[in-house]
């Protein structure tokens, strides 16, 4: 049965417009006037389809999607956006915004993308039900990966596995932190017991004590009955500790004393506990910037720290992108539409190859979902991917597929190769992208061979060292890793950046 369709937008009159839209399409409308209402709505109602404005004046559309992605909340939301407002949408879709509308949309448009939406839910929750193999627990076995990019982090989880010390994952956003948590878990000597997450980054800050600690009846307003907290819910197990750089400083103190003590003091309780975990943190910040920034204890960090495994952003992992869209496609198996879609044609998984994800493989999964909704054949093409089209401009697949290889889509071994078409975007981002794809870093060497990854790296990193004159916050935020991880590379290479600085300072 189809829950409700939340409608949040602060106009009064766009409101009653879109809430008659959708009850004459034979839905339950929901109602909200802004974000942080419908913040509190999502908790509490089954919503199965979010119509979000992107302009409000308490919480904006995006800050929304932020939050409902923290929160785990994945619902699909449509946006609605005023005609012009390009760039925004594709920050919208970046944070998980599923399709948009322009200000005022049709009623059929309108029914259009809810209808998709719905479908894209149903496949999601699926997939959900697909995701962990029959046994409830992940193995490194169940990674999908298909480059040396995730050999390195394989090998030190399975290092890790065996093991029991604290271990931190980086990582951008969406690159599979808790997935990476859940296979070192899978693969060690806990691996039926208990696996607890906590998102430290979607917890309100007066909450967080008691969540991680738990608390006894009556030690707040409040507190009804007595929970026991995240700590003593994973003894003997795993606790998962995402986004723990967003931890309060006082809740960190608490946190040292329960890793290094092995007991928790539970709010208003008069004596500790004693627990047994494993403990594996995640976070997508730089924990040694925000130490120096007085923002995380160094004492802390340096009890978290003791293993850390970086896992690569999909942009630094293109070689895994078709390995993870079969794995897509067959999650949805059945349960898609009235024609399965069992493939992906050569074209568009080149244009899938070719984009950045800022939203990793979280946005990758959703770009394939709704893909397969659009789909009216068995095979994904490059018209089922609008969004990701739209936003590489002039691209060439010429240019990234090798010559004779493949066919264009709709035509023969001779037909043209097409050229994806440009929507109105500034002139100047479509030559930074067009420089970004051709020329800068050379795949092969003088001999016609792959060079080796290390060789590509370094030439990236002195690259934007040169192109950021030496501005290690900026070259580290471009190359997206974390400063610490940047300056250890460059003691790797044998790069002195401050000598760099000097040379380009005296030329």
């Amino acid at each position: 049965m189809t829950g409700p369709i939340l409608i949040v937008d602060d106009d009064p009159v766009q409101r009653r417009l879109l809430q008659a839209a959708v009850t004459k399409s034979g839905y339950e409308a929901v109602l909200a006037e802004g974000g942080e209402e419908a913040l509190r709505l999502l908790d509490g109602n089954d919503v199965s389809v979010v119509i979000l404005d992107l302009v409000m004046p308490d919480l904006g559309g995006i800050e929304v999607l932020r939050r409902m992605r923290d929160r785990g909340v994945f619902i699909p939301v449509i946006v609605q956006t005023s005609q012009g407002g390009i760039e925004t949408v594709v920050t919208a879709m970046r944070n998980g915004a599923f399709d948009f509308v322009v200000k005022p949309a049709s009623p059929e448009r309108l029914q259009t993308a809810i209808a998709n939406a719905l479908k894209v839910e149903a496949l999601g929750d699926e997939a959900k039900r697909a995701r962990r193999p029959a046994g409830g627990t992940l193995t490194f076995k169940d990674l999908v990966t298909g480059g040396a990019a995730m050999e390195r982090v394989v090998r030190l989880g399975r290092k890790a596995a065996a093991s029991n010390i604290p271990i931190l994952i980086e990582g951008e956003s969406g690159v599979g932190k808790e997935l990476v948590a859940r296979a070192i878990q899978g693969s060690g000597e806990r691996r039926n017991k208990p696996f607890v997450t906590v998102n430290c980054g979607a917890i309100p800050e007066n909450l967080v004590e008691s969540i991680l600690f738990g608390h006894e009846k009556g030690a707040f307003t409040g507190a009804t009955e007595k929970h026991t907290g995240k700590f003593v819910e994973a003894h003997t197990g795993t606790l998962f500790l995402d986004e723990i750089g967003d931890l309060p400083l006082d809740v960190q103190v608490k946190l040292l004393r329960a890793v290094q003590e092995g007991e928790v003091d539970p709010v208003g309780g008069r004596g500790s506990v004693k627990v047994d975990i494993r403990l594996v943190s995640a976070t997508h910040r730089d924990l040694l910037q925000r130490v120096k920034d007085g923002q995380f204890r160094e004492d802390l960090f340096y009890r978290l720290n003791v293993y850390p495994i970086h896992v690569p952003p999909l942009r630094d992992r293109r070689e895994d992108i078709p390995a993870l869209v079969d794995h897509f496609l067959a999650r949805v198996g059945a349960s898609g539409p009235a024609r399965p879609v069992t493939g992906i044609t050569p074209q568009a998984l080149a244009v899938l190859k070719a984009y950045d994800w800022p939203g990793n493989i979280r946005q990758l999964e959703n770009a394939v979902f709704r893909a397969v909704v659009l789909c009216e054949t068995g095979t994904l093409g490059i018209d089922e991917f609008p969004q990701i089209r739209g936003q590489l401009d002039g691209f060439d697949l010429a240019g990234h597929m090798d010559a004779g290889e493949f066919p264009a889509e709709g035509g023969g071994a001779d037909a043209p190769t097409p050229v994806l078409p440009s929507p109105d975007r500034d002139k100047a981002s479509l030559d930074a992208r067009t420089s970004a794809h051709f020329g800068i870093l050379r795949a092969l060497d003088d001999r016609g061979n792959v060079r080796s990854l290390a060789d590509v790296e370094l030439e990236m990193i002195q690259l934007a060292i040169n192109r950021y004159g030496g501005q290690m916050s900026e070259v580290a935020r471009r190359l997206g890793i974390g400063r610490s991880t940047l300056y250890r590379k460059l003691k790797e290479y044998g790069i002195d950046p401050d000598q760099n600085r000097s040379a380009r300072m005296a030329s």
